[in-house]
């Protein structure tokens, strides 16, 4: 244990041992970047939304569309936000004249729109990380074939097969395979977390999208008095 120095292994490898590990170490780096950008841009959609929700339902609820507009414009980072605002633009323009259906399909069209708009702004990067949590432990094997092949290169040239010879090239080998698997790793368990999450805001979307209309058809047919909205949930 007392020989096992990370500095000498690294100067003893060949030039493409080399370029697996910085390889590697862009890897590591992009996967972690692009996972705590993902999990810093949940964190503000989830904290938007609750804030935007409780002004939303208020709005609905005294039947101000333009301020559950405005408010929405103040929460850009909420899925949330970006849903309620999509259908209610578009309930709005609709000229005096045009008939319910129309009104309710338009409106339901760009719900729509605007879900899978926000679910690919959602998934952006992740597609990259698991790219990287597929192919790292392909890269980490590269350097360990290069690593096995020197050591073999090492036995012919020198025509001895004592362990020194091809201890080297071997730790070179165990070792890129290593950095291949602690590169994929975390980046298997950052891809599934963050799937998770946009599947979750995919689901409250949806929801978010059929309370919406349900709201709004009430709204146009207008045949109850003590009509009250449907409170806006995640």
């Amino acid at each position: 244990m007392g020989d096992w120095n990370l500095l000498e292994l690294w100067r003893s490898m060949g030039t493409l041992c080399h370029g697996v590990v910085i390889v590697l170490m862009v890897m590591f780096l992009r996967s972690m970047s692009v996972s705590a950008g993902r999990a810093l841009r949940y964190k503000l959609a989830r904290d938007q939304s609750k804030t935007y929700i409780a002004e939303c339902n208020t709005s609905l609820e005294e039947g101000e569309l333009d301020r559950a507009i405005l408010v929405a414009e103040q929460n850009r980072k909420s899925h949330i936000a970006k849903i309620v605002a999509a259908g209610l633009l578009d309930f709005q323009a609709a000229p005096a004249g045009m008939p319910e259906k129309a009104v309710m399909e338009g409106v339901e069209r760009s719900l729509e729109r605007s879900s899978a708009e926000t679910t690919e702004e959602m998934k952006r990067g992740l597609s990259g990380i698991a790219t990287i949590a597929a192919t790292a432990p392909f890269v980490g094997l590269f350097g360990t074939v290069i690593g096995i092949l020197n050591a073999f290169r090492n036995i012919d040239t020198t025509h001895a097969t004592e362990i020194k010879v091809i201890a080297g090239p071997i730790s070179e080998a165990l070792l890129t395979t290593a950095l291949g698997l602690l590169v994929a790793v975390p980046a298997v368990w950052c891809y599934n977390l963050l799937t998770n999450k946009t599947d979750l805001f995919g689901v409250e979307m949806q929801n978010c999208s059929l309370e919406l209309m349900s709201y709004l058809r009430a709204r146009q047919v207008d045949v109850r008095k003590d009509f009250r909205p449907p409170i806006i949930s995640e």
